[in-house]
């Protein structure tokens, strides 16, 4: 199939990558997967067991209250948690090939709803975030745009990080969260080759 390049002639590429079937589920898999994988999971509290302080008896037998362990008991304020949190892993499994089928998926649907913009290269050779703006106004996008790079410069980088709406990511960092969660996708002409070819 054929995409067509703003300001050039139209690119050839595969019709597996750009023209594939969108598949719901596998997405919201992935995506769910790739947070969750992001997750710190340092979340920790401390159990009865774990706390200091002392064991002894603190009432007297009669009048109540003696044949209870100890203060660090959870109904006690100050005392452990019942289900103490540990720290733990969130990261979910997911087959490289279903990674792959996914982000073609979203690429295709990007490229079939006209979100998918493709240049020969974005033009940035200053750290300005004003010529940043002017070319997003000549690509037009609105929203959430994502940029992506076969190497993104440090120049890119830096006109762009000052605008709020706009990502900007080198083509190996690619991943379904950003892609989802941007209203434009822009990418270079060596990143779609760079892209396709690991999809392929």
């Amino acid at each position: 199939m054929e995409l067509n390049v703003i300001g050039a002639k139209s690119l050839s590429v595969s019709d597996d990558v750009f023209g594939g079937e969108f598949k719901q589920a596998l997405i919201h898999q992935v995506v769910v997967a790739y947070q969750a994988g992001g997750r710190a999971g340092t979340k920790a509290q401390l159990s009865r067991g774990e706390l200091s302080g002392t064991t002894k008896k603190f009432k007297k037998q009669k009048g109540g209250g003696a044949r209870h362990g100890d203060y660090r008991a959870p109904i006690f304020v100050g005392g452990g948690v019942t289900f103490a949190a540990k720290p733990r892993s969130y990261e979910q499994k997911v087959n490289r090939k279903a990674y792959r089928v996914a982000i073609r998926s979203i690429l295709s649907e990007l490229n079939r709803q006209g979100r998918l913009k493709i240049v020969e290269s974005f033009g940035i050779d200053a750290p300005k975030t004003k010529a940043m703006i002017a070319k997003l106004a000549e690509l037009q996008v609105s929203g959430r745009v994502l940029l992506v790079s076969e190497d993104a410069n440090e120049a890119l980088f830096l006109a762009s990080r000052n605008i709020p709406y706009l990502h900007v990511l080198d083509s190996v960092a690619l991943n379904p969260v950003s892609l989802v969660g941007s209203d434009y996708v822009v990418m270079t002409v060596d990143a779609v080759k760079k892209v396709e070819e690991w999809l392929a």
